[in-house]
């Protein structure tokens, strides 16, 4: 049995810098939130800090997970909702809930954790192939 626990993965997703560029993430989208009207607190402010704490939280399951492909898996998951996420930013945009030079610091972001959840996709899938 110690040899089977001692053989687990363990992972400190504190350690991830795309952990912390998401969890950076959502801080600003939480702190842009406060501009939205009232009205959209059920609406589309529910569903930004969703998205947004998506993603580090994923992150964060899938590294108490004990393989690659679970931590893979989760990673995915991170993915989906960054993508939800940048749509919603977009749509804020045009809304004119968020200020445009606001909204495209958030995209910026968006973009950097999505190149990175897919630089250590590629990584993990290289490594168990």
């Amino acid at each position: 049995m110690l040899m089977a626990e001692s053989s687990k993965k363990m992972r400190d997703y504190k350690k991830f810098l795309v952990w912390e560029k998401s969890h950076q993430l959502t801080l600003d989208v939480y702190y842009n939130l406060t501009s939205f009207p009232k009205d959209e607190l059920f609406g589309l402010i529910s569903q930004m800090k969703r998205s947004s704490s998506s993603i580090p939280t994923n992150i964060a399951e899938g590294c108490g997970r004990n393989s690659d492909k679970d931590f893979c898996r989760f990673l995915y998951v991170a993915f989906g909702s960054a993508n939800e996420l940048e749509y919603q930013i977009l749509l804020s945009i045009d809304l004119k809930f968020v200020e445009f030079e606001n909204g495209q610091k958030l995209l910026f972001q968006v973009e950097e954790i999505k190149k990175m959840l897919n630089g250590l996709i590629t990584k993990l899938n290289n490594a168990t192939s």
